[in-house]
């Protein structure tokens, strides 16, 4: 049999053998590729869920991290002002014409001028890149410019004025509109009352910054209150809000039994009444 073979053998071509062998080779190696092919396909359908959660977790703590700053810039601003919270914003009469300037800058024609907010002096950012009254879960470009004479953003972060500082500031006064100017000392529970969130407003359908945080009931005069209809949390980071309460801290807030004004935009309140995150006292006006 063996010697049958080689006979066989040897009366095939050489070159027919080599092109035999060539090709049987190269269909070897396609059949290979194709299964790394088919690996590289299943890890990657692995891997990227993760990584986007990865990369959805880093800019949750940029964010986190933006407000921290918020929380120390209103308690440096307190130490160099009598104890006194951040303004929401602080109206100047010049002999051009009266101006103001709020806690995320100043609004000018031109545009907004960050540099010159209350918060400013106490704030460490780098204005080439996008700058911390931003969340990078919510860049610019995902939605409509809605504060500031020239439609320059302002911040998609909100200060909670209604109750450290309520929204009719007029100057450097001791009381700001109907209700005293908040010193920190005078914050009940300030581990659980907000002072900075992420925020949102939705306007008509169209999703808009807001640079307050509107709470979920309002004033109405004479101890009475309505539900607010544009409460303006913003539970942008996967329905978790993140926020700096009075003392400093900062943690993520799902709405609880908050009402969403917006589902479409995750936009609404922590809880349904003003206590004991937005206006602890409220009963109290």
């Amino acid at each position: 049999m063996s010697v049958d073979g080689d006979d066989n053998q040897a009366r095939i071509p050489a070159a027919l053998r080599r092109r035999t062998q060539r090709t049987l080779r190269a269909a070897f190696t396609m059949v290979e590729l194709l299964v790394v092919v088919a690996i590289i396909a299943l890890l990657l359908a692995m891997l990227l869920p993760g990584l986007a959660r990865a990369r959805q977790q880093a800019l949750r703590t940029k964010c986190a991290t933006n407000l921290r700053q918020f929380g120390l810039a209103l308690h440096q601003y307190a130490a160099d002002h009598r104890g006194r919270a951040i303004p929401l914003a602080y109206w100047q009469t010049t002999p051009d014409s009266p101006h103001v300037t709020y806690w995320w800058g100043r609004d000018e024609p031109a545009g907004v001028d960050v540099t010159r907010g209350l918060t400013w002096p106490y704030i460490a950012s780098d204005l080439r890149h996008a700058s911390v009254y931003e969340c990078p879960v919510q860049p610019p470009g995902t939605f409509e410019i809605m504060q500031g004479q020239s439609k320059t953003l302002t911040s998609t972060y909100g200060y909670n004025g209604y109750y450290l500082s309520p929204k009719h500031t007029p100057g450097w006064a001791d009381l700001i509109g109907k209700r005293p100017w908040r010193t920190m000392e005078t914050v009940s529970a300030p581990s659980r009352v907000l002072a900075f969130s992420d925020t949102m407003l939705d306007w008509g359908g169209w999703l808009k910054n807001c640079a307050l945080l509107d709470p979920p009931m309002l004033y109405q005069g004479f101890g009475g209150w309505s539900e607010n209809e544009s409460p303006t949390t913003s539970f942008r980071h996967e329905w978790r809000a993140n926020a700096t309460f009075v003392d400093g801290h900062v943690r993520s807030l799902g709405p609880g039994n908050g009402r969403i004004t917006s589902p479409l935009f995750r936009i609404g309140s922590i809880g349904r009444t003003n206590d004991p995150y937005y206006v602890p006292d409220w009963r109290e006006w």
